[in-house]
Parts: C-alpha cells; sequence; structure tokens
C-alpha cells in the first residue's frame, strides 16, 4: 500500500487534483479544512498533506500560513503548481435564466469575479467550504442554482457544465504545498520559506534582516507580512528564498536572521517546482 496523504476535500478539489499529480499511488484521505489537514498528519493518520498555499490571481492562502506560523510543527517537503480551470456547474437541464443561488469557494469566487458580475449579477452568493462542497450544495439545493466547480466534480457529482473555463485570467494557477513531518534533502534547486517578528518597532530592522540575504547573493522569491493576531500593528514577515537551509550561505543568513527577531521559524526547505 502507497503512503497515506491527507487532503483538502471532499473530493472533486483542486486539491485533491494536484495530491493526485503528486502521487497516483497514494491512498487518499479527504478532510474538509487545512487545520485538518495538518491534524491528520501530526496525529500519525496520514504520512503527508496537501493544502492550497498561493494562487496566482488571489494572492496566499491565509489559513495555511497561520497554521505554518502559530498552529503546526509540519514542514514544507515538496511544493506543487496546478494550472486553475473553473467551471460553472448546474443540474442538467438548468438554463443560466433559472439560476437564482450561486454556491461558491470564496477564493474560487474571487478568481471568476468578473464573469460572474457580467453573467450572474442578481444571483444570491453563497460560500462553501470547497469547490467540490460547492457542486455538492447546489445539487441538493430545491432553488435553481449553479456552482463553480472543477471538471472532475462535475463527474463525481453528475452536474452538467454550463459554461467552461470562467477564470477571470487565463494564466490562473495554485501552488500547494506538501506538509510533512520533515522537509526535503538538499537537490541543488531548492527553495527555503521562514516567517520572523520583532519585539520593537524601529526603523531598519527588517532593511538589517535583508541584507542578512543580499550580501551573501541569496534570491528572495517572496516577501510578505501577516497580522501577529497580537496586536494592532504588529506583524509577522514571510519570505521564500532560493537555496537550502542545509547550503552554508543559506545557514549563515538564516542564523544571522535568528539573531535579528524575536520569533524565528522554518517553514522548511524543498525542491523548487520546475
Amino acid at each position: 500500500m502507497g503512503k497515506r496523504i491527507a487532503y483538502l476535500g471532499p473530493p472533486g478539489t483542486f486539491t485533491e487534483e494536484a495530491a493526485l499529480l503528486y502521487d497516483k499511488g497514494a491512498q487518499f484521505i479527504p478532510v474538509p479544512t487545512i487545520s485538518g489537514v495538518a491534524s491528520a498528519v501530526s496525529s500519525g493518520m496520514a504520512d503527508e498533506g496537501v493544502v492550497p498555499i498561493e494562487n496566482s490571481l488571489e494572492g496566499s492562502v491565509t489559513d495555511t500560513l497561520d497554521l505554518l506560523i502559530h498552529d503546526s510543527p509540519l514542514l514544507i517537503s515538496k511544493e506543487l503548481v496546478l494550472p486553475v480551470g473553473h467551471q460553472l456547474l448546474v443540474k442538467p437541464g438548468t438554463v443560466i435564466s433559472d439560476v437564482k443561488v450561486l454556491y461558491s469557494h470564496p477564493q474560487s469566487l474571487g478568481q471568476c469575479r468578473r464573469f460572474v458580475e457580467r453573467i450572474l449579477p442578481r444571483a444570491d452568493v453563497v460560500a462553501a467550504l470547497s469547490n467540490a462542497a460547492a457542486v455538492q450544495d447546489m445539487m441538493e439545493s430545491p432553488t435553481p442554482s449553479a456552482a463553480i466547480g472543477t471538471r472532475r466534480a462535475a463527474e463525481l457529482y453528475g452536474a452538467e457544465i454550463l459554461a467552461k473555463e470562467i477564470q477571470d485570467q487565463v494564466s490562473n494557477v495554485t501552488r500547494f504545498v506538501v506538509l510533512a513531518a520533515e522537509d526535503h534533502p538538499p537537490t541543488g534547486n531548492d527553495k527555503t520559506s521562514i516567517c520572523f517578528s520583532f519585539d520593537d518597532d524601529r526603523p531598519g530592522s527588517l532593511v538589517e534582516v535583508l541584507q542578512e540575504f543580499s550580501q551573501r547573493g541569496i534570491n528572495l522569491t517572496k516577501v510578505e507580512s501577516r497580522p501577529s493576531k497580537e496586536s494592532l500593528g504588529r506583524y509577522f514577515f514571510l519570505i521564500d528564498l532560493e537555496g537550502h537551509r542545509q547550503d552554508t550561505p543559506v545557514g549563515e543568513a538564516l542564523d544571522g536572521v535568528r539573531r535579528k527577531t524575536s520569533l524565528f521559524k522554518v517553514f522548511g526547505s524543498y525542491p523548487r517546482y520546475k
């Protein structure tokens, strides 16, 4: 039997597609929340977990970032990038003029906003826990409804595709990460993700941290911030950088960052997506 992989379910989500791309021979365990995926791995129910972390249109998935910052000792062991195509799904025989309610995951709705505003401007929008749950809710609704979902969800739940590829940008992609107890050994083409914060809000503190990387020629591929949840104006800074934490220059830079920050955490080193 292959490894057990938990993923943000139910079946029919883009996360399931990413998990299948990662390891088709695995035993898959659908879990309804991102925190639940992490709990499944931490408890030993699953060997690894697959969750979304970033979309090219809507930005970072905050639930995953907050999980990594605050709630989980798991590490990122791999990243996966999946092209995202959204479909407008209905019960067979439903026409667009009948639709009164649109079910969608908030991220998917954001990625299809212009289509929805043009085609379904008067529909009531109802949030769903996932793309697949949106299709399930639509199929069970007594009100004429539509859902933003995947082709696989249409097959699984017997829905009809009323409109294809309704996302606002053709180049829409989502980045997923594999969570595990350990990160990945060096491959020579790696990425490392970290977070840190400061006790004191003083001029130059962030610049001093960034210089640890620039003076060693380490490229930063992403820099962003998240509220600390402790007080207004306090933030965690999150950085993705090229290289593995075991590489000498990267290790030296991380040691320098650790000395200059009050909280420092490595989310993991893992092969860069090609």
